[in-house]
């Protein structure tokens, strides 16, 4: 069996999708859905590790990043776009199910593929974002904001007011990110630190700030590449795409919530039967599941629900691929004798 990382593209009349594939054809296939701001090279440590165990390991460009189809609409980049790229995907590679992971906005893509097609999955795995069966939208999230921290009064949406910058300013947003590529990622994609949990994050300021890095649209700040989470040559890759393609495609998936909603609203049912597996990172600052309420909607809605935490930062499976990729097979081991 090979773990050589291949790369292909399948184009249907509604999109084309790029994505890496790894180990045998004939195994059950492993779909990894990345998220914001990130590509299907963010799963460079897990395609292969998983197809030593039999599977087959897929990584797609998710719809406006990379080498996947670009599009102009907001809407075009609602879930309900991403979950129909995953079917296409799932028919091409000739199967009936596969297991789903996914990462930050690549979450509520696999949450919905549970939700509106259950007979396509045999388990579902997130990191860092938890299931919520109303959909992985803003006043979902203001709900679970820890108030101790977070007072409402100083920060309304908690640490979810970049959300509001992207929706309220998208070019100026834009601007900011595309301002220096280079700078963006090495600012962006750093290990996470325990200390960093009892202050508030720097995303709910980011509104008070006028911007990601500073005032009118500022470019980020030159910093030190964190490479406990990239080398050099994996931040090129990003650096590259994202200096061809711009962040307009990914920056609108944070303006779909009507759409989101109405598209969890119109699953057959809330609760989640299949085998759940969340991974929490200890020192996510943005996406604090390891305290507080932020994943009890999701306890409540999953009947065969597994945790485990890893002590990571936001980029958990290239922080801690080890970590990750040991938790991740055997629950997999588990979910697939079910």
């Amino acid at each position: 069996m090979t773990s050589t990382i291949t790369e292909h593209t399948l184009t249907t009349d509604r999109h084309a999708t790029f994505y890496l594939a790894c180990g045998d054809p004939g195994g059950v296939p492993i779909i990894f859905c990345h998220g914001w701001p990130e590509l299907s090279v963010s799963w460079r440590h897990q395609l292969p590790a998983l197809a030593e165990r039999g599977l087959y390991a897929i990584a797609p460009d998710m719809r406006g990043y990379g080498r996947s189809s670009q599009y102009d609409a907001p809407s075009d980049h609602a879930v309900a776009e991403s979950e129909a790229d995953m079917i296409e995907l799932l028919d091409h590679l000739g199967a009936e199910k596969a297991i789903w992971v996914g990462h930050d906005w690549g979450t509520p893509i696999v949450w919905s593929m549970a939700q509106h097609h259950p007979d396509r999955c045999h388990g579902v795995a997130g990191l860092c974002v938890p299931y919520f069966p109303k959909g992985f939208i803003l006043p979902e999230l203001v709900r679970q904001v820890d108030r101790a921290l977070y007072p409402e009064e100083a920060f309304p949406v908690g640490q979810w007011d970049y959300w509001l910058f992207h929706r309220t300013q998208p070019d100026l947003c834009r601007q900011a990110l595309e301002g220096h590529v280079r700078n963006t990622f090495y600012a962006l994609f750093r290990a996470g630190e325990a200390a960093a949990m009892a202050q508030p994050s720097l995303t709910a300021m980011v509104q008070a700030l006028g911007g990601w890095f500073g005032p009118d649209g500022a470019a980020a700040p030159e910093l030190p590449l964190d490479t406990s989470v990239l080398t050099q040559a994996e931040a090129t890759v990003y650096i590259d795409a994202f200096e061809r393609t711009g962040f307009g495609g990914a920056n609108m998936w944070y303006l779909n919530d009507a759409l989101n909603s109405a598209h969890a609203d119109a699953a057959p049912a809330p609760h989640l039967d299949m085998p759940v597996l969340f991974i929490h990172a200890a020192y996510d600052a943005i996406c604090n599941t390891a305290t507080g309420t932020l994943a009890d909607p999701m306890r409540a809605h999953c009947s065969a629900l597994t945790e485990a935490t890893v002590d990571s930062g936001h980029w958990i499976a290239q922080e801690k691929p080890a970590e990750v990729n040991a938790i991740l097979t055997e629950w997999i081991d588990r979910a697939l004798e079910v």
